[in-house]
């Protein structure tokens, strides 16, 4: 059966790529080194691979991302896994990759090497892409987090957080860290998506939909169906 969507989804990953590019031009032009924040999930694997095309100085690029499974680099789950796969390659192989998770075993043990890791970067960063969820969730910020509170208000940059909805613990940049970026991009698909952001910005209450923490800064959406 063919995806009515594909296309669409496709050409918007193409023009993100493009807008991520010359971000990451732009801000290399005037600093030795560029962060680009990403997040995990299936939306953004066609973004990733188009951006791995763009011609520009991966050596001087630090990748990381927005959230990730406390799992091995090796399993299905892994957002650094997603991200090595379908963005650290061709010219793009030669980018550091940093990522959140450590041999510890959980992610509350891991937390103080992973802060060093990341106060190490070079922020502000200069994209940090966010996805969403159905229930407005962004990075590891759930609504059903134990954590979430902490999550929007702590000055840290990273913290464990454990969700009931998810099987596996979590390690997330905390919405502060998220913040310390020169640009933020919202990347979704589908209509139930649109929706849900809709919502989001009919509100405030971030603990209700995670994803209203990032709406009062400017936040470029790129959406299609």
């Amino acid at each position: 059966m063919t995806n009515l969507n594909a296309k669409p989804r496709i050409q918007l990953a193409e023009q993100l790529a493009e807008a991520t590019g010359e971000a990451l031009r732009q801000d290399l032009a005037r600093q030795e080194r560029a962060l680009l924040v990403l997040s995990g999930g299936s939306t953004p694997v066609p973004f990733f691979e188009a951006l791995s095309r763009q011609a520009l100085p991966w050596e001087r690029v630090d990748v990381t991302l927005a959230d990730e499974r406390w799992v091995s680099e090796s399993s299905e789950a892994s957002n650094a896994r997603l991200v090595r796969c379908h963005l650290l390659q061709g010219e793009a192989e030669v980018a550091n990759f940093v990522s959140l998770t450590t041999d510890d075993e959980t992610p509350e043990q891991g937390v103080e090497a992973v802060t060093r890791r990341i106060e190490a970067l070079p922020w502000p960063a200069c994209m940090v892409v966010l996805g969403m969820g159905g229930d407005g969730h962004t990075a590891s910020l759930f609504p059903d987090n134990r954590e979430l509170e902490l999550g929007l208000t702590t000055d840290a940059p990273v913290l464990a957080v454990r969700t009931p909805s998810q099987p596996q613990a979590r390690i997330t940049l905390s919405a502060d860290r998220l913040h310390q970026a020169r640009r933020h991009v919202l990347h979704i698909t589908g209509d139930d998506k649109r929706s849900v952001l809709a919502r989001a910005m009919s509100g405030d209450d971030s603990r209700e939909l995670p994803i209203r923490a990032f709406l009062s800064c400017p936040l470029a959406v790129y959406w299609a169906p």
